[in-house]
Formats: structure tokens, C-alpha cells, sequence
């Protein structure tokens, strides 16, 4: 089945006892919490997965999401912004990323990017809201040029952009919710309500003094943008 989830390869260079114990602790995990959370009107599983211990930050509901969101278009033209999924299953689909450096990726400024194609899928996982905000000299605004170009620029007529940020993390964005300028044509929101990494969905004013952990989100927005 396409998209089958790789477990062995983001533990690569690991001694076998190590990936063994790794390997236990995470199923242990997974036998004793939540199996599933909603989303959108779906039952999704949680994600356990070595790469980025994905049962303890927002990976664990991002992936499967942006999983299932592949299974429905996989006749379309994608592209991913940000080489997030390919840590997880095998893709078949381009990738554009300013500064990962692996087989097929694209590496150049999203705001630079002109395809000789335009795609009718673009996904994003947690990485818009490092344009701009994460570089030198910092653009926050660069982050509203990144998504314009994607829309005027790289999407088809009746394309779709799906993306997920933060919130907390780039304050810029913040403002934005805050302000009632979304970016999106629509957006939902997952907030984090456990220490065991439980998601529920919500709403920008049950999301809006989340703070961002250390390596995790405590709230995320999920955007659609249809053209």
C-alpha cells in the first residue's frame, strides 16, 4: 500500500541494543494511551514513530493527517514545502526545501521558486513559520510573500494549499490569528491537553495564549487555502 510507514530508517546508525530499547519503550507507549483523536470529522491514529518521538510532540497528529490528505490525491501534481514526510514513508511527490540538503530535494528559497509546472497540491508541516522569522535580517512579512507566491505562483486553478503552523512560535502569524487576518480560506485548530500528548480540536480563542515548548507545540493551525 503507498505510504506505508518506515520505522527503521530515522534509527539508522543506532547500536541494536539502543534501537531495541527505543523500539519497546515507544510500543510500551503506545499500548497504554489514547489510540486515536478527531479531526475535522475523522478518526485518525496517533503517530508513533523514532523520528522525532513523534509520541510526544505535534508530529504525532500532523503526520497521519497530511498522510491521509496524500492517499486522496495521489493522481495530482504535489509539492511539499519543507522535507518533513519523507522522514516517515516513502514519497513520490517534489519537495522544496531552503536548507535540508537530500536526494530529490529542491533547495532554494520558497519565495524564489518558479516551477515549469503549477501543482494542485501543496502541503507544508510546520515550516512557513520559519520564513522569515528564522533568518537573517529577520522578514516577518516575508512569510505573507511566501504564501501569495505559492497561491499566485505555484498552485493550479482549483489547486489546494494545506498547511499547518504553530502557534506561539512565530509571533508575526500570532498577530494575524489575533487579528482576524487569516491566511487561509479556512482554518482549524488541534491544542494539545496532556502531558501524554492527547490533541483535541478547538478554536483560535481556546488556542490563543498557547505557548510554544521547547521542542513541541502546544497548539496548531491547520490552513486551507483553495483557489
Amino acid at each position: 500500500m503507498p505510504y506505508t510507514y518506515d520505522y527503521t530508517s530515522a534509527a539508522g546508525g543506532e547500536s541494536a541494543l539502543r534501537h531495541y530499547w527505543r523500539f519497546a519503550k515507544m510500543t510500551l507507549t503506545r499500548w497504554t494511551r489514547a489510540k486515536t483523536f478527531a479531526f475535522d470529522g475523522r478518526s485518525y491514529p496517533y503517530l508513533y514513530h523514532f523520528c522525532n518521538k513523534t509520541w510526544k510532540n505535534d508530529r504525532g497528529v500532523e503526520i497521519p493527517i497530511f498522510r491521509e490528505i496524500l492517499l486522496r490525491h495521489q493522481t495530482a501534481r504535489i509539492l511539499e514545502v519543507g522535507n518533513v514526510l519523507s522522514h516517515y514513508f516513502p514519497i513520490h511527490h517534489d519537495v522544496i526545501d531552503k536548507y535540508e540538503v537530500a536526494p530529490g530535494v529542491i533547495n532554494q528559497d520558497i519565495v524564489e521558486f518558479v516551477p515549469p509546472e503549477r501543482y494542485d497540491l501543496i502541503l507544508s508541516i510546520s515550516t512557513l513559520e520559519h520564513v522569515g522569522w528564522d533568518e537573517t535580517p529577520r522578514e516577518p512579512d516575508k512569510l505573507l510573500r511566501a504564501i501569495e507566491h505559492l497561491r499566485n505562483r505555484c498552485l493550479a486553478p482549483g489547486g489546494q494549499i494545506v498547511a499547518s503552523l504553530p502557534v506561539g512560535y512565530n509571533e508575526f502569524f500570532d498577530g494575524l490569528l489575533r487579528d482576524g487576518k487569516s491566511l487561509f480560506t479556512t482554518q482549524h485548530f488541534l491544542k494539545r491537553v496532556s502531558r501524554r500528548n492527547y490533541w483535541v480540536e478547538s478554536d483560535w480563542n481556546d488556542c490563543k495564549g498557547m505557548t510554544y515548548g521547547r521542542f513541541f507545540a502546544n497548539a496548531i493551525c491547520i490552513g486551507i487555502i483553495q483557489r
